[in-house]
């Protein structure tokens, strides 16, 4: 007899086929009318629904923690890398007309709530704050038993996933762009967070669960590993950033020495020579018009 999935996450995977759905339509809308929109945007797009699919509702191998090792990976982390680095919120505004949804949708990316919670250091602790309560206290041993609970975890999971990555990455238009070091710092400093827990649940489980020890070293490898591999993604587009930043920086400065730059000189010019030019000019002008006015006399 088949499992069927809980009501919330039929829901769920509703909701992202609906949203990858707008976006592609979105997209050809927007190639239609001659603008350009790069096409691995929604290659990244698509991937990244995909993941949260997969997550949500896909077979996954191994033990139980192994599996539930591998959905946080998908949903936290992976899917909400990619759905970032496709810029959803740049795509919106420029399909938008203007109105009072769009004026809506600038006000809410610009508000300095969005701006408090996109800042690195914050979005950090929501997500691996949330990560560490998790796996450290008797959560997930009651969500276990409380399927109305465990939606709500998987919920926060992809929610602070997706501002964890929007804050590292800030490729979408914010109020505020923090800067690259700050950020860097920042994945930094939760990519060591989060290895710190894989590497502590190698050796005991969540509290409350009763996990076989080779289930829970696997799935300790799982998001050990796969950590790694998304934060290097992460490192990746803010490396290409603080690359752009720095060499539009220094074409700034030499544009701005260029301009600054003492003029050149005429070349040089022999001495008189600039006086005896308009006398010669004058005595052309004259010897032309004498014929001109001899006539106009004769005429008279």
């Amino acid at each position: 007899m088949t499992e069927h999935p809980p009501p919330a996450v039929t829901v769920a995977v509703l909701a992202c086929v609906l949203v990858c759905a707008a976006y592609v339509a979105a997209a050809a809308g927007l190639r239609r009318r001659g603008d350009a929109w790069p096409w691995r945007r929604d290659c990244a797009f698509l991937a990244g629904g995909v993941a949260l699919i997969w997550g949500l509702c896909g077979w996954l191998p191994g033990g139980p923690f192994t599996v539930h090792s591998a959905r946080h990976l998908l949903v936290a982390m992976a899917g909400p890398v990619l759905l970032v680095v496709a810029r959803p919120l740049t795509l919106a505004l420029r399909v938008l007309p203007p109105g009072v949804l769009r004026r809506g949708l600038l006000r809410t990316a610009h508000s300095p709530f969005a701006a408090w919670l996109l800042f690195p250091p914050m979005a950090a602790v929501v997500d691996m704050g949330g990560l560490w309560l998790l796996f450290r206290t008797e959560l997930l041993s009651a969500a276990h038993h409380r399927p109305a609970l465990s939606a709500v975890l998987e919920l926060h999971m992809l929610l602070a996933g997706l501002l964890f990555s929007a804050a590292v990455c800030q490729l979408d238009p914010v109020r505020r762009r923090w800067s690259p070091p700050l950020r860097a710092a920042t994945l930094l400093l939760a990519g060591t967070a989060h290895a710190v827990l894989a590497r502590s649940m190698y050796a005991t489980g969540p509290p409350g669960t009763s996990f076989a020890p080779h289930d829970l070293r696997l799935g300790a490898q799982v998001m050990y590993y796969g950590g790694d591999a998304v934060e290097a993604v992460l490192a990746l587009s803010l490396a290409v950033q603080w690359y752009a930043t720095t060499g539009r920086r220094r074409a700034r400065r030499a544009a701005r020495s260029e301009r600054g730059a003492p003029p050149v000189a005429p070349p040089p010019v022999r001495p008189g020579a600039a006086a005896r030019r308009p006398a010669g000019v004058r005595a052309t002008l004259r010897t032309r018009s004498s014929p001109e006015r001899r006539t106009r006399s004769a005429r008279r």
